[in-house]
């Protein structure tokens, strides 16, 4: 019972210490991710509001304010993290990697991905236009969904 109540002991001496040594940092951090999380928030909902005014499809602009406020909360858990005293180098490298591996596995994807946006942005053609793509051609029907010459969907 004695080794029971010194270890009780040593890990409440331990615990204090660690608490005035790290507890005020924690306390800042939680602070700070708090705030962090409640200002991405506002300015999330600013940027929405300013992109469906802005861009010319309403789903480009909450895809687009989605990527952003994902990159805004990274960067603050990565703030977060280094305030209680994490190191972030490593973190940021490992997130650098598997951003490169993971746009090397969907080059071809990416590659579609980025021309639909293109489409939706700059809207080279409308519904009724007669357009070619490779050996296809066919009348607009909605956005990228044209009839060819054989009345086939495409």
């Amino acid at each position: 019972m004695d080794s029971f109540e010194k270890q009780l002991h040593t890990f409440y001496d331990k615990a204090i210490t660690l608490g005035t040594e790290y507890g005020g940092q924690l306390i800042l951090a939680i602070v700070v991710l708090v705030v962090g999380l409640w200002v991405i928030g506002k300015v999330s909902n600013a940027v929405r509001h300013h992109a469906v005014k802005g861009l010319p499809d309403e789903t480009l602009a909450q895809f687009l304010t989605n990527i952003f406020e994902i990159i805004l909360k990274v960067l603050l858990v990565i703030s977060v993290a280094s305030m209680v005293g994490i190191e972030t180098t490593s973190f940021v490298a490992i997130l650098g990697a598997a951003g490169l591996a993971v746009g090397f596995a969907l080059q071809g994807s990416l590659s579609n991905f980025a021309g639909g946006v293109m489409i939706l942005i700059f809207r080279p053609f409308k519904v009724a236009d007669y357009v070619g793509a490779q050996d296809v051609e066919g009348v607009i029907l909605y956005h990228s969904t044209l009839i060819s010459d054989h009345s086939a969907r495409v």
